[in-house]
């Protein structure tokens, strides 16, 4: 089994859904005692979230690039960064880096159009859903994805940093979250990506009333496959 270099802790709570979820995968796929192989380096986030604040992605980058190094340097086989929003300066973070990468967005457009789907919603932070560096990728390889309208979308962004990167998990948050979900899927909308790795604390397959695709599930299951190879 290959090494999973994880870069995380944007958020920890995220972070720890992946230690998790892979350690579930890898039991299913090989029983017995079996455990992942793992590599984690997870960050400070008060500091990267006050440099997506201030619009200081190069910074940020350049933090997480020192990381992504070290990851590698210390026995990583393969890497995957455990945030969506992060991925939009993910070139800048890989420089320097040789070992395999595995996009989250690639990874989740695979299992939608494996799946049959194309007409995706995306709730995610507002970066990820108002910036082109996910959305653009989505429509590259094929798909048509559709974003929440103006307030929902400052709705859906604050309840992940205000209280879903905290731990916190309100019911009053996930009602809204699946109210925002229902518009998107009275838009046209035949599946949902959970795209920040934090919303399936609230959403899943049995309060959403198309297919869910949880960035945070399909990634792991994308890196055991990559390490079991």
């Amino acid at each position: 089994m290959k090494t999973i270099g994880i870069l995380g802790g944007m958020s920890a709570a995220s972070t720890q859904i992946y230690y998790r979820e892979l350690c579930r995968l890898t039991r299913e796929n090989l029983g017995g005692l079996h455990s992942p192989e793992l590599l984690i380096r997870s960050v400070d986030f008060d500091e990267i979230e006050k440099l997506q604040a201030s619009s200081d992605w190069n910074v940020a980058a350049n933090i997480l690039n020192e990381k992504a190094i070290a990851l590698e340097r210390g026995g990583a086989d393969l890497l995957i960064m455990a945030t969506n929003t992060m991925h939009k300066v993910a070139d800048t973070i890989l420089d320097g880096v040789s070992i395999p990468f595995i996009h989250i967005a690639d990874a989740t457009a695979t299992a939608i159009l494996n799946s049959g789907f194309r007409r995706p919603g995306l709730m995610a932070t507002a970066f990820t859903m108002e910036q082109n560096f996910y959305t653009a990728r989505l429509s590259a390889l094929g798909l048509l994805p559709t974003i929440p309208e103006a307030g929902d979308r400052a709705e859906t962004h604050r309840i992940i940093y205000d209280e879903l990167c905290r731990d916190v998990v309100r019911e009053e948050s996930r009602l809204t979250y699946e109210l925002i979900a229902r518009r998107l899927i009275d838009r046209g909308c035949d599946c949902l990506i959970l795209g920040c790795t934090e919303v399936g604390m609230l959403l899943n397959q049995d309060n959403v009333g198309v297919q869910v695709f949880d960035t945070t599930l399909v990634h792991c299951k994308a890196a055991l496959r990559a390490a079991l190879q």
